[in-house]
């Protein structure tokens, strides 16, 4: 017992850590609101070992699982009684039951427990090729978490009452972490007593101006900055570039996102700079890379939106959390920039009701990335971070790259994606990007990829045909000229004066008619968005036809056990392009929606 004392320490302090075993777990995390359950990790080449610390005397457990709930997970129990360390490794089935596995995977590594923490470390495999054990992945992972006071018994442990939780994190892609001088300037965009309304979820948006800048700077981290005791309350934190054509009157109040009296001006903001989620850490850009401030072409007005979550309804919340930016005027050798490329944010994207799986795609053509990096930077740009962004329909988005046919390394992929936990992804290897196409296919679906050295290109999109899309719900005709927006259908009878969104969601949707509206969106051709800064557009607008020869599902390599490849292991939606192309696809689902 007596090295519990810096046991104890380690939970406490930031970065990485030795465990009582004398390994580093250089990841980690609280689990819960309360303080009182720790997560330390690290990957050892195919294996990945974990450290639990919290403050039971009793049983500790913690697992995997499709949802965030207890069907169908994969669980470990571990704990010290009567002097003896336990590991114990579980699964439940769709209907809850826990069960003992009959292949042990999680393997035991040290454990202790004093009179009012236990500690466990072990490892597992990545990939154990037992069907009651979930891979882990570059994908978001819901961890479950629960304790108790009592040690678990020859039954098996006791139900944990409300001593659980869930969280989603990403073991394998985790943050990077940096030290920066603690005289570092820096300037803070939080909002100013916004109170919080008695529901489960609210999502405010506030704009700011940002500091003016008499020469440029360089931004290199950003960090949360979360009211105490509002850690559970603030879910996560998305900061928007907005249009430069503002006066100060957009900065007097902050509204309700998504909201029908939102401000127009919130409708400038589409550009995603910075994502935080709940339990995530600050974001550092790369040493030779930042984010340029003070000059004609850099942000002047953002938009922040924060989630609120208040699932117990509580009243009278009043919250001034935001965002923290570091800067430096010395100025590093990139500026960085930002694409947004996937599916064009609009009206005309459908997704049948009911439909369990729905694959979107976006096209960013070869003939957009051609033009605007010919003109800018004909040897490319690199890649260092991506962000993967869906809204609550999301199920998985992967985001590829191809070259004159040939496949480059998966850039970014979340399977499992959770929308209430998007942050930016480091590459681990940067990326570049020659001149020729983006692709990707969303309710919405987009990625953002952070790069440098910064081209005058924002969003390279697409949408498919829209008169084809109402041709298959029977649509023969709109009013032309087009004088209203949206447009008006003119013929036949039962779509007569509706608008786009109301013939779709009159139409009487079946799933196998879902399925084949789904087939003729990824062959139809689509109309590209390619836009600069400033929002003006390049020349390169318009249709654009797919190539005929897409193969659609990619045919992923079997999974070999025992590897630590995670890129093979799961069903891609993606499709290849010619030249060279970054490809995005989500997965969606409306039947819970």
């Amino acid at each position: 017992m007596y090295c519990w004392p810096l046991l104890l320490l380690w939970g406490l302090l930031p970065g990485a850590a030795a465990g009582g075993s004398g390994r580093t777990y250089p990841h980690r995390t609280l689990l819960d609101s309360e303080g009182k359950y720790w997560l330390g990790w690290s990957q050892r080449g195919s294996q990945i070992a974990f450290r639990l610390q919290v403050r039971t005397a009793g049983y500790v457990g913690f697992g995997f699982s499709p949802t965030g709930a207890m069907a169908s997970a994969d669980i470990v129990v571990g704990g010290v009684a009567h002097g003896r360390p336990y590991l114990q490794d579980y699964f439940t089935n769709a209907n809850r039951e826990l069960k003992k596995d009959a292949q042990q995977d999680y393997h035991l590594e040290y454990a202790m427990e004093n009179s009012t923490h236990t500690i466990i470390e072990f490892t597992r495999e990545l990939h154990t090729c037992d069907i009651n054990d979930k891979s882990i992945t570059d994908s978001t992972v819901r961890v479950i978490w629960a304790y108790h006071h009592e040690d678990a018994g020859e039954a098996g442990p006791k139900y944990h009452d409300s001593n659980r939780g869930t969280k989603s994190l990403r073991l394998l892609n985790p943050e990077k972490t940096s030290v920066l001088s603690t005289a570092l300037p820096y300037f803070d965009l939080v909002n100013q007593d916004v109170p919080i309304p008695n529901k489960d979820t609210t999502y405010w948006c506030q704009m700011f101006k940002i500091p003016v800048f008499q020469e440029k700077h360089h931004v290199i981290k950003v960090e949360p900055v979360i009211q105490r005791g509002h850690e559970s309350l603030v879910h996560h934190i998305l900061l928007y570039q907005c249009s430069n054509n503002f006066n100060n009157s957009v900065l007097e109040s902050g509204h309700e996102c998504y909201h029908p009296n939102m401000p127009d001006a919130f409708l400038t903001c589409e550009t995603v700079i910075f994502a935080w989620a709940i339990g995530g850490e600050g974001f550092s850009y790369p040493p030779h890379v930042g984010l340029s401030l003070g000059t004609p072409l850099d942000p002047h007005y953002v938009l922040l939106e924060v989630h609120y979550d208040n699932p117990t309804y509580e009243e009278g919340l009043i919250d001034n959390s935001g965002l923290r930016l570091f800067y430096t005027m010395d100025i590093r050798k990139y500026d960085a920039g930002v694409i947004e490329a996937g599916l064009w944010v609009s009206l005309f994207h459908t997704i049948p009701p009911g439909m369990p799986e729905f694959l979107s795609e976006g096209h960013c053509t070869l003939e957009c990335l051609e033009e605007a990096l010919e003109a800018e930077k004909p040897s490319g740009i690199h890649v260092f971070a991506v962000l993967l962004h869906a809204h609550l329909a999301g199920r998985g988005i992967r985001l590829r790259h191809f070259r004159k046919g040939k496949e480059m390394k998966l850039l970014a992929y979340d399977d499992d994606f959770d929308f209430n936990f998007q942050e930016f992804q480091y590459l681990k290897e940067e990326q570049t990007i020659l001149p020729g196409g983006l692709s990707t296919r969303s309710e919405m679906c987009l990625s953002y990829l952070l790069y440098y050295p910064r081209i005058n290109l924002t969003r390279c999109a697409s949408i498919p045909d829209i008169m084809e899309q109402l041709q298959f719900i029977g649509v023969k005709e709109i009013y032309r000229p087009v004088t209203t927006w949206p447009f008006i259908i003119k013929s036949p009878k039962q779509y007569k004066n509706l608008s786009f969104m109301d013939a779709m969601n009159k139409f009487k949707w079946t799933k196998k008619e879902g399925l084949s509206f789904n087939k003729l969106v990824l062959s139809l051709p689509v109309n590209v968005r390619c836009s600069k800064t400033d929002n003006a557009e390049w020349s390169i607008q318009g249709m654009t036809a797919l190539p005929p020869d897409i193969e659609r599902p990619y045919k992923a390599e079997p999974l070999v056990c025992g590897t630590s490849s995670s890129s093979s292991l799961h069903r891609d939606f993606s499709i290849n392009l010619l030249v060279c192309l970054l490809l995005l696809s989500c997965t969606l689902s409306t039947k819970s929606l």
